[in-house]
């Protein structure tokens, strides 16, 4: 199994630094064509290649890069393909100031968009073959990983099963069984990976350590204890380790950096996308001549209440305030398509410039939600040490129909990890979020039923008993 391990990593690596490498001779080769003096070693090509390849590496690190054994082939492609874009915008870019000289151009041209075009498709087909090569020839090295769910009821595995099976290449659940079966520690003994799930936490201590010495790979849901850890560092008090957790808010550097941010990142996209969210306005008018703004009562930082404002979604009529669900009729036929793609939230880019938001924060919940989740969870008032954001984890990495914990969990990472930095990658990451807008805009729906393995025994005998009985 170790021996497969890393043949899996040896053949990643291969493959990433091929593909990296396709991708900077079809930008250099195509380019060649206009400009010969690439192929020879001087600044100009010096410059170009650095910037190719440090932007190239840094972009798909904040995108997830070439993600193979671990994400599907399509997003790949995406978060491959975004970083590449991106890279060869800046590049060309920056080749055309290089080029800007009295021999080649006295002014400033944006030189060759054509090629650059033909250098976008041909380096899309490349990953895209790379993607799907990658993946098959991954999981062609060995079958699926045989797992085990431990969890502690049927609930919580309608929660964990229906993602574990998302991904059949890479797991085979082989059994099921509460936390506090008798053949529990068996069951794992004789599994490749463990997932415990909503286990209570003495439990799930001890069944971690004993995954950690039976050397299993293991996964497990975020409790508070976790959360807090993420926000701690290791320290020796005179020759004693602990762990070191520091109550902290956003220092005074950080409040003024995030607010310039704020400002000049929703004035530009104001004035960007202003033809978008004109039309937006013009279709929702269109539709049944109501208002086309829509306006809610929100909860942000220390729980104060704001009003955000959304392009209307649902008929004007509609008064009830509750989550989506599938098929819901309220939503008119211009705000399913501004809800599957987010735009709906735009205007809530007025929201941050006059300060009731933030760009990157906890999503501003319902009011009803709000007091909801937190009787249900009091640990979701946690999150309102934050200003409510436009974009953050929760909103690219959850759903509509994420589980409120679960979200919890996101904006609580996000605080407990927070930087100028993270900031950057996740308004960078909110781009992703078009390609999945299918996903990401998935509504509530019923939850599927699963049963563990002793229970699915006892009903097959009891429905024999039944069969013996008539």
């Amino acid at each position: 199994m170790q021996m497969i391990k890393k043949l899996k990593r040896t053949v990643v690596f291969l493959l990433k630094i091929t593909l990296f490498a396709c991708l900077f001779v079809i930008f250099f080769a195509i380019f060649g064509i206009d400009n010969p003096w690439l192929f020879d070693f001087s600044r100009t090509t010096g410059v170009t290649a650095v910037t190719f390849i440090v932007l190239g590496i840094a972009l798909m690190q904040v995108y997830g890069g070439y993600a193979v054994g671990t994400q599907k082939s399509k997003p790949i492609i995406y978060s491959m393909g975004l970083a590449t874009v991106i890279t060869d915008l800046v590049t060309h870019f920056q080749l055309s100031i290089m080029n800007t000289s009295e021999k080649k151009n006295p002014h400033f041209v944006y030189e060759t968009p054509h090629l650059l075009l033909l250098v976008i498709v041909l380096q899309l087909i490349v990953i895209a073959i790379f993607a799907y090569l990658g993946n098959f020839i991954y999981f062609s090295l060995a079958p699926p990983e045989k797992c085990c769910v431990i969890s502690s009821s049927r609930q919580s595995l309608g929660n964990i099963i229906p993602k574990i099976r998302r991904f059949r290449k890479q797991y085979e659940i082989d059994e099921i069984v509460r936390y506090d079966a008798k053949n529990v520690l068996d069951v794992i003994s004789r599994s490749d990976t463990v997932f415990l799930y909503d286990v209570p936490l003495p439990a799930r201590e001890d069944l971690i350590a004993f995954c950690y010495q039976q050397q299993k790979n293991t996964y497990y849901n975020f409790e508070m204890i976790d959360v807090v850890s993420q926000g701690a560092k290791y320290i020796t008090l005179d020759d004693k380790s602990l762990v070191m957790h520091v109550a902290r808010d956003l220092t005074m550097e950080q409040r003024v950096v995030k607010r310039l941010m704020d400002v000049v990142i929703s004035l530009a996209a104001l004035v960007l996308l202003s033809p978008v969210m004109l039309g937006c306005a013009i279709a929702i008018k269109a539709e049944d001549g109501g208002k086309v703004f829509y306006r809610q009562k929100r909860a942000t930082k220390y729980g104060r209440v704001f009003e955000v404002l959304k392009f209307r979604t649902m008929r004007e009529e509609n008064s009830v305030h509750r989550s989506v669900t599938d098929d819901d009729d309220r939503i008119t036929r211009v705000g399913r398509i501004l809800r599957k793609y987010r735009i709906d939230e735009l205007p809530q880019l007025v929201n941050i410039l006059t300060g009731d938001m933030t760009v990157v924060g906890p999503r501003p919940e319902m009011l009803e939600n709000v007091e909801k989740y937190t009787s249900e969870l009091p640990e979701f008032a946690y999150r309102l040490r934050m200003k409510a954001g436009l974009t953050g984890l929760a909103q690219i990495a959850g759903k509509y129909n994420t589980s409120p914990k679960d979200k919890l969990v996101m904006d609580l990472m996000y605080i407990e990890n927070y930087s100028i930095w993270q900031d950057l990658k996740l308004i960078f990451q909110t781009v992703t979020v078009f390609f999945k807008a299918s996903e990401s805009t998935e509504a509530f729906h019923a939850q599927e039923e699963y049963d563990f393995d002793e229970d699915r025994v006892e009903n097959r005998r009891k429905r024999q008993a039944e069969k013996e009985n008539d």
